[in-house]
């Protein structure tokens, strides 16, 4: 072991090392054996990651949720990509007939479904669904349309109350007030944000009373719909309504000038449908953002701290909720500033992580991928941690207390570009 490139002296003992053997999801599992006193029996584990589209980060999920789902019966993988769009990639990885590229390009949002990673992922899921006793289901937790647009929502909607409301016509206002903003691509923020902004009060309030009282409408007319159609299909349009009215309520903060609002709207509806699909399953595998998963306030440069979707979770599930946090040393990360936009999508890490991050000390203390259960360390080791003060996200870092935000912590010493699937280059919208 040695701290190559890193300039603090702190480290923790060989003890608190817990090898990983490979990355490689196909290899076998027996370096993951620690996961079994550490998981206990957690219902949710969650999986961070300190940047998008890395990789490393899918790798080590893919890996982790294959032992989860093989050793321990976890029957669901929801991800930090849109709930609306999750049907899609759920179907498939049951035995569904689309071809995989269209799942991945319409069936995930935020550019999580461009990678050769993720598609290895969902073809484990299919392949292990063949023959398994019980199916391990793909759930999106996010926002509809890459977070912009409240299209893909409504029109999920209105297929419902077509079948379940054929006598009622939802305002046709509503959709073309919300096509008239915002297309759904990553890449439209900036457009949308300022098209949003340029509607008359009076238009987007129209918009917001439109989504309330179609939530109403369905709300009062619960039984008569499930007499027509299946729980489920109503639920999971519910569902999909309400995550579309925290969308347009994130819309009118950031309008407000109030992103602190709008990262609360997100949190908190997060973690709602984090518990919408634990309702459904057994034990789930939930992959987000460090950020996300942490028991801890998440907290961007220039913003409030604002409650995560950990912090909810661990709020209502208590000990049923573990987070594996993860941090790296060098390498490439997500490109933050604005020419992510123009399809720059990543960025070179700094030489090495600040002093006095739990990034640094993670690095200081072994060569190769490792992990550390923090609630198993020496009371020397466990001092080390309590030192630490702030955590790199990317190109930035944000306060934290690791002992209070994470379980256990996975190094990965080295984090590159994810592959493109099937060699196609970064798209300039998606």
């Amino acid at each position: 072991m040695n701290a190559k490139a890193v300039t603090t002296s702190a480290r923790l003992s060989d003890e608190a090392v817990i090898p990983l053997t490979t990355l490689d999801p196909a290899a076998p599992l027996d370096d993951l054996e620690w996961l079994d006193l550490a998981i206990g029996d957690a219902r949710v584990v969650a999986i961070g990651e300190s940047a998008h589209y890395n990789r490393e980060f899918y790798e080590l999920r893919h890996r982790l949720l294959r032992y989860l789902v093989e050793r321990h019966g976890f029957s669901a993988y929801a991800t930090e990509s849109g709930f609306v769009e999750g049907r899609l990639p759920d179907t498939w990885v049951r035995g569904g007939e689309e071809r995989l590229g269209h799942v991945m390009a319409n069936g995930m949002t935020s550019l999580m479904g461009l990678w050769k990673q993720m598609r290895a992922h969902l073809e484990w899921m299919r392949r292990h669904n063949r023959t398994a006793a019980h199916p391990v289901g793909f759930h999106g937790i996010d926002m509809p349309g890459s977070m912009v647009s409240l299209l893909p929502g409504l029109d999920a909607v209105t297929a419902y109350l077509a079948q379940a409301d054929p006598g009622f016509q939802v305002d046709p206002a509503i959709r073309e007030t919300a096509a008239a903003f915002a297309a759904a691509s990553a890449f439209s923020a900036p457009a949308a944000f300022s098209a949003y902004g340029q509607l008359a009060p009076a238009t987007r309030d129209a918009l917001t009373a439109g989504l309330a009282d179609l939530r109403a409408r369905m709300t009062a007319r619960r039984l008569d719909y499930l007499r027509g159609t299946a729980a489920d299909a109503y639920e999971r349009a519910l569902r999909s309504l309400s995550i579309t009215i925290t969308l347009d309520a994130m819309l009118r903060d950031l309008a407000r000038g109030d992103q602190h609002g709008m990262t609360l709207d997100r949190e908190a509806t997060i973690a709602d449908t984090v518990e919408w699909i634990l309702d459904r399953e057994g034990r789930i595998v939930l992959a987000a953002h460090n950020g996300h998963v942490q028991r801890w306030p998440h907290t961007v440069p220039g913003m409030s701290p604002s409650p995560s979707m950990g912090m909810h979770l661990a709020d209502r599930l208590g000990e049923d909720y573990l987070v594996i946090g993860t941090t790296s040393a060098s390498g490439q990360t997500l490109n933050t500033s604005s020419d992510f936009y123009a399809g720059t999508l990543f960025t070179e890490l700094e030489e090495a992580p600040q002093p006095g991050s739990l990034d640094a000390l993670m690095a200081a203390c072994h060569d190769g991928p490792f992990a550390t259960d923090l609630r198993r360390l020496s009371p020397a080791d466990a001092a080390a941690v309590r030192a630490v003060s702030q955590q790199r996200h990317g190109t930035y870092y944000s306060g934290v207390s690791p002992l209070d935000a994470y379980d256990v912590v996975v190094h990965l010493p080295r984090v590159t570009p994810a592959e493109p699937d099937q060699g196609r280059p970064h798209p300039r919208a998606s």
